[in-house]
């Protein structure tokens, strides 16, 4: 029994012998956020040294290659003196970095501007700046620009805004101009008047913020279920004033006139002098009687008179 336990002794201390003095393993390709290459960038079981640094990064956005004697010039300063190459000859060390470009500016310009309550959030808005803005890279960071000064001039939609960037020791000035929609109902197709609009008959499309505001253009939920007034074209902006409640009689339409009282109902027919929507009054021809009577649309060819006529052919 005891030669057998001294080999399983001896077998697991040889594995923890070789735990404890594995070898740092040499990296072929590394990526980095910071301004440093550290041991633990750069090999596997990096142990103690793991955040010590090593030698500098490239700039952010680029890669550059380290060769193996400079890798172990480094490695030597730092009392680092043996490591795995792992058949290595050259390490690429990549930087990441965040892109700077019009996109970004232009954001931090509208998210003031939202801030500010000058953009809403039913707004679309386009930012063009001046002068063409060539993408920078810089180091990775939770702010890499920032908005420190915003000029909006509203009478033609342009500003001045002064940005801090990662990396730079002067704020950048631009300008430009805004462009500002808002998505509002258009006619489909060309209508005839009196037509009840369905969600089928609009479409959203853009429309400049002045010019939406000037014509005072309507919501969706004004326009659905709403009579047009007048005959309209395909692509026409709607506002509150080219609709109205469906009429429910219309003029010239053949009505039955309703009396009634407790469980009497009297009926005769008429004519609709004039128009109306649900619930109006409408003025109509007595077919029998040849009077005109004021009555109230309760239906499509129903109407119905409240005050108690002497007869019904008296309506």
């Amino acid at each position: 029994m005891k030669p057998l336990r001294s080999t399983i002794a001896a077998f697991a201390f040889a594995l923890c012998g070789t735990s404890a003095w594995a070898l740092p393993m040499l990296r072929a390709d590394v990526q980095v956020v910071g301004s440093v290459v550290t041991v633990g960038d750069m090999f596997d079981d990096a142990g103690s040294l793991a955040d010590t640094a090593l030698f500098r990064a490239p700039q952010p956005g680029t890669t550059g290659q380290v060769d193996l004697p400079a890798i172990r010039s480094a490695a030597a300063r730092i009392g680092l003196d043996t490591f795995e190459v792992n058949g290595v000859s050259a390490v690429s060390v990549s930087r990441a970095a965040t892109v700077i470009d019009d996109v970004l500016l232009g954001d931090l310009v509208i998210n003031d501007l939202r801030l500010r309550g000058i953009v809403t959030s039913s707004m679309k808005v386009n930012v063009y700046f001046n002068d063409l803005i060539s993408p920078i890279k810089v180091a990775v960071a939770d702010t890499p620009a920032r908005l420190e000064q915003l000029r909006y001039h509203p009478g033609n939609d342009s500003f001045t805004a002064r940005f801090s960037i990662t990396g730079a020791d002067r704020l950048v000035e631009l300008s430009g101009t805004l462009d500002l929609t808002v998505d509002v109902p258009h006619l489909a197709a060309a209508l005839p008047a009196g037509t009840v609009l369905q969600p089928s008959h609009i479409v959203m499309r853009p429309l400049p913020v002045r010019q939406a505001d000037a014509q005072g253009t309507a919501q969706l939920d004004q326009l659905i279920g709403m009579a047009l007034n007048r005959p309209s074209r395909e692509g026409m902006p709607l506002t509150a004033s080219d609709v109205s409640t469906p009429l429910t009689i219309a003029k010239n339409d053949l009505v039955t006139i309703f009396y009634r009282k407790g469980p009497m109902t009297l009926t005769v027919k008429g004519q609709a002098i004039t128009g109306g929507a649900q619930g109006t009054s409408v003025q109509i021809l007595n077919l029998m009687s040849k009077r005109v009577i004021s009555a109230t649309a309760i239906s499509p060819g129903a109407v119905e008179v409240t005050t108690a006529p002497l007869a019904l052919a008296g309506l």
